[in-house]
């Protein structure tokens, strides 16, 4: 059994920072949650295959979270840009980023759940994006798109 710990997430970061445009586009056009879509990735990279069932229940635990809370605020943020002095905004990013980590501690408690109860799936090992091609799937996306969002 695999305990999963906070370092993960300096890894998604550093994805993320690489190709932080491609991941707001998928933000925005499909409602995708960036840290979900992080976080299969990052889950691919070691080889940790994730059920569908799973995925399905990682966007349930931040379901609330992210409709009521993260996304208005993000919404709102960004409303409120022109109006803001820099370090105004800034604050407002802050104040989202801290949100978003929230959001990561709950993924993380729940992917170690996952953990506990010794769940495994057994995977084509042609498929180094399994668990991408899995969560984008609830959006009815073929991870072919995304990568050539992040290639573009």
């Amino acid at each position: 059994m695999q305990q999963f710990n906070s370092l993960l997430w300096r890894d998604c970061d550093n994805r993320y920072a690489t190709h932080r445009l491609s991941y707001i586009s998928v933000q925005d056009d499909y409602q995708v949650n960036i840290n979900l879509l992080l976080l299969a990735q990052y889950l691919d990279q070691q080889q940790h295959p994730l059920a569908l069932a799973q995925w399905e229940s990682l966007a349930a635990t931040i379901e609330d979270w992210d409709t009521k809370v993260v996304s208005p605020y993000r919404k709102l943020r960004r409303l409120a840009k022109t109006y803001l002095q820099p370090g105004e905004y800034q604050q407002m990013l802050d104040i989202e980023l801290m949100m978003e980590r929230k959001t990561q501690q709950m993924l993380l408690k729940k992917l170690n759940q996952f953990e506990a109860e010794g769940v495994s799936v057994v995977v084509n090992n042609d498929n180094d994006t399994y668990n991408t091609d899995n969560y984008l799937c609830l959006f009815g996306i073929d991870a072919d798109y995304f990568t050539g969002l992040q290639s573009a």
